[in-house]
Formats: structure tokens, sequence, C-alpha cells
């Protein structure tokens, strides 16, 4: 197959550079990713700047372009510009930390995969669900082998797998599981600080709330050592409120 792989990590970040190398074994690898870190930048698009698209090498090797843009600028810059050929699967990853429950609003990792689903392009995050010590060659394994096994034209148009896998050894997962979106969320709030001159400046901090427990939880799956795979969807529309709403808004 013919893969664009992205992150939000940035183009010399190892997540992304371990999963080039191993998909590499048995596909074409186009790299179009962030030139510096992107995170949380979410599903933002540049349109007032233009973009650069510089090849980067390390060594004698070509690692791929990177962009001065968001993880969404690099999908659509390398499908619509920088391809040559047609491309069969956008893989946005493997990043570093997990991507679960509210996080795919913020995620630029998430928002790179959805917009190849927007671009109708099958579609797939993947993060290490470990910010201090992922085991990127665990989720790069799993990627590969899930590959082989599983027909990506399966996907559903505008659909993106969000894959999520523990930081364990490849022997230590239990498995993997279908799971859904959980609620797991950040209770967010601000310490203010003061820099030299007097001025306020502020720092965010949250903390994890995760009291959705259902078994079928991304997080749950995680945390019980199972890989996490959900099907996201870039329309958000609330379809049992919506006729809820048309009955109140009629009386």
């Amino acid at each position: 197959m013919n893969i664009l792989l992205t992150n939000d990590d940035g183009i010399m970040a190892p997540g992304i550079n371990i999963l080039a190398q191993e998909l590499s074994k048995e596909h074409e690898v186009l790299v179009v990713a962030p030139d510096v870190e992107r995170s949380a930048t979410g599903h933002a698009i540049t349109i007032r700047t233009p973009l650069w698209a510089k090849e980067v090498r390390v060594g004698n090797k070509d690692i791929g372009y990177a962009i001065n843009g968001t993880p969404a600028d690099c999908v659509k810059l390398g499908l619509l510009a920088i391809s040559n050929v047609e491309i069969d699967l956008v893989i946005s990853g493997i990043n570093r930390g997990p991507n679960l429950g509210t996080d795919i609003l913020y995620s630029g990792t998430v928002s790179g995969a959805l917009e190849g689903a927007i671009m109708e392009k099958p579609s797939i995050a993947v993060s290490s669900a470990d910010w201090n010590e992922p085991r990127y060659e665990t989720a790069a394994l799993f990627i590969a082998e899930f590959l082989r096994k599983f027909d990506i034209k399966n996907i559903p148009p505008f659909t993106a797998l969000n894959v999520n896998v523990p930081s364990l050894l490849p022997e230590e997962i239990k498995g993997w599981k279908v799971t859904r979106q959980s609620k797991r969320r950040f209770r967010d709030y601000f310490e203010r600080r003061k820099d030299p001159y007097g001025n306020n400046y502020y720092w965010m901090f949250g903390e994890v709330i995760e009291d959705d427990p259902g078994e079928d939880s991304d997080y749950a799956a995680v945390r019980a050592g199972y890989i996490s795979i959900t099907p996201i969807y870039a329309f958000m529309t609330n379809f049992d409120f919506m006729e809820r709403l048309k009955e109140e808004l009629k009386e």
C-alpha cells in the first residue's frame, strides 16, 4: 500500500520514525509531518500564511517532508500537493501519550487521521498510551500486523480508527478490544504567577476524571492491558437530542 504518515510530535519524534521504519518493510511510506511539535492543536488549519515543505535528511537517508503547519495541514498538503501516487491509507502517530475520551477533540494526532477521513481516505490514529515511557515498538508492530489482517477498505467514509496501545512489551499485551470513546476528561485549573516585571501569567494544569468505567470504554481497555480500537466520526450531530429538540421547538 501507499501510506501517508503524519503526527503532531514533529518529524524528528521517535514515534513517527519507528513507525515509518516498520511499515516501510511492506509498504511505500510518505512522511509529511510538522517541523516542530504541534500537540493539542486540534483540527486547526493554516489559511493566512504560506506552508513550506522542506525535505529532511538524517545522514544519507531521506525521512520525509517537514511542514510549518498543523497535522491537518500536513495531510492536506501530502494528499493534494506532495504525493505523486494515489494514497491508500493515512496514519497519524505514533503519538507520545494516550488519546482517550475527550482528548480526541484537542489532539493533533487524531485530527490528522480525521482530516484523512474527511478527504475520503481510510485513516488511523495511533498512540502509545504513556507519556513517560512510551513503547513505540509495540505500537508499530501492532499496526503492521493489523494492516496484514484487516481490510482498510472496510472503514466507512468519514470514519477513522483511534488506536491506543498500552506501553507494554508485545508479549505483555493481552489482546485488542473494539471500544467506545469514553467520557474521560480533565478538570482544568490555572496557576497564576508573576514575571520579573510584576505582570500576571498563567499555567494550565488538569486532573484526569475517569468516571466512565464500563468495560467497553477506551481507557478501561488500555488500563486492563488491551489495545483500544475506537471508530470515530467526522460529524458530531447528536441525533437523539435533535429529535427531542424538534419536538420542543415545535411546541
